[in-house]
């Protein structure tokens, strides 16, 4: 059991604590009008509670997809969105999460925490578990937690109707993809001297483009899976972070727990890390071998044949050695913090972006809002810039002065590093030696930029939101948008 958890009763005969209804402030992104809990009475509800940028947080979201498929009707799923940074406040903007998370419940906006507050909810994730009556049955913290509420479920379903004779939930509106260009919700913009690679997130592939946006290959069918084939004859969920070594791309599949490698002269695309599955311990634990679970990796540094793999779900650096076949934690203990320390002493808060440099790794720390610098020589963990967990902002500045939000993009050009600080919508310089961030002027407008690039002169931005991958020229400020298209 987890702080925070509420856990189920077995044969309990006694009314259940009801469950107040929903906070009349709530708006609700995906549906007309309000959603009451006093209309759902005779179902079994699960209600999620989740934000955007949590890396566990999407886990849940599968995990309850799954339930979904294998229970068709037996629940309700109901979602509540509650803000960690200001620009996930609007409408708008909890709208766009719930599209490029692809949930299909219906789904509120909690702006002013009123939802979090009244229901006591102490973390993201968080699981409650309603009876027929509308009683507390369970209240479940974190993800990794499927068979556990798939088990509650099961016994509040007991004695009740069979599902299809149920009312169906009203058809929701606006929880699928916007009809978008060529990409959706791209994570990554890798250009070399004379290609560009996407990770077009929201189709669930990777492109293989000329810098002016012809497209000349694509893998991964563009159908959610994973399985390795021939180009577009493979299954690719959710790719993020890419790296490219000695004519090879490594795609960190996110939504797969994997790390999968396109050989570019043949196509073929095989995995290198992960199962399949979201591990929730050290990989030491789990013995040797390239079938390794992993969780949620989001960023990659390719050398030769040692990867570096950032796990965002369990706050750790990877090193994977593809000759041997060995995998070892190269740095952080699990815990979601922003500590410095030696090596598994140190702390990390969702590894989201890494940069290489001479001697050294730097790693955009999202969740801790700051930039972390590890030296390979004793692998130290130090933190650059920017601050805490729960001290976001939007400031210039030296070392702890300067302040990020959600920053989840790094590219290195010389002695300049590019920060992608997502949250802020902006884009930042950062010297590596003193820690200073400054602001980085662009022509247009930004819209939660994610993966980062340095090639050909020029910056490259894969602006989720806007589903627009741009080519920006950091020393005039100007900005294009790459004409994607097939």
């Amino acid at each position: 059991m987890l702080p925070g958890d509420i856990p189920f009763e077995a044969g309990r005969t006694r009314a259940r604590e009801a469950f107040a209804e929903f906070p009349e402030a709530l708006n609700w992104v995906n549906r007309r009008g309000r959603l009451r809990l006093a209309d759902l009475r005779g179902r079994v509800v699960l209600v999620f509670f989740w934000n955007a940028t949590g890396a566990n947080s999407m886990n849940l979201l599968a995990e309850l997809r799954q339930l979904e498929k294998k229970h068709p009707g037996a629940f309700v799923l109901v979602g509540v969105h509650t803000p960690r940074y200001a620009s996930q406040r609007p409408d708008p903007a909890v709208l766009r999460a719930v599209q490029r998370c692809r949930v299909r419940a219906p789904v509120a906006n909690d702006c002013d925490w009123q939802a979090w507050k009244a229901y006591s909810i102490p973390a993201w994730p968080t699981t409650v578990l309603l009876d027929a009556d509308g009683g507390l049955a369970a209240r479940l913290v974190g993800d990794g937690r499927s068979d556990e509420i798939e088990e509650v479920m099961l016994r509040l379903q007991e004695g009740l109707p069979p599902a299809h004779t149920r009312p169906e939930m009203e058809v929701l509106e606006g929880a699928r993809l916007p009809a978008a260009g060529a990409l959706a919700f791209p994570a990554h913009a890798l250009a070399t001297e004379r290609r560009l690679f996407i990770s077009d997130s929201g189709h669930h592939r990777v492109l293989e483009c000329s810098h002016d946006g012809r497209v000349l290959r694509q893998f991964g069918s563009g159908t959610p899976g994973n399985w390795d084939g021939q180009a577009a004859a493979c299954g690719f969920q959710s790719p993020q972070g890419l790296a490219f070594t000695g004519g090879t791309l490594y795609v960190a599949d996110t939504g797969n727990h994997c790390v999968r490698r396109i050989r570019l002269e043949t196509g073929e695309v095989d995995t290198v890390l992960g199962n399949g599955r979201a591990a929730y311990d050290d990989v030491e634990t789990q013995g040797s071998g390239l079938r390794a679970a992993v969780n949620a990796p989001c960023a990659l540094v390719a050398d030769g044949d040692v990867l570096l793999v950032a796990a965002a779900g369990q706050n750790q650096i990877v090193r994977v050695d593809l000759r041997d076949a060995s995998v070892a934690t190269l740095v952080g203990d699990g815990r979601r913090s922003v500590r410095d320390g030696i090596g598994s002493q140190a702390s990390l808060a969702q590894p989201s972006a890494l940069a290489s440099l001479p001697g050294q790794l730097l790693v955009a720390d999202a969740g801790g809002n700051a930039v972390r610098r590890v030296r390979f020589a004793d692998l130290a963990v130090t933190t650059l810039a920017g601050s805490t967990a729960w001290e976001p902002g939007c400031a210039d500045g030296g070392g702890d002065k300067a302040r990020f939000a959600w920053p989840s993009g790094l590219a290195v050009a010389g002695e300049r590093v590019y920060v992608a600080d997502t949250c802020n919508d902006r884009l930042c310089v950062l010297n590596p030696y003193s820690g200073d961030v400054q602001s980085l002027p662009v022509a247009q407008p930004l819209h939660e930029p994610q993966g980062l690039s340095f090639a050909a002169d020029s910056l490259w931005v894969a602006d989720r939101n806007d589903h627009a991958v741009l080519r920006v020229d950091p020393a005039h400020g100007t900005c294009e948008r790459v004409a994607v298209d097939e």
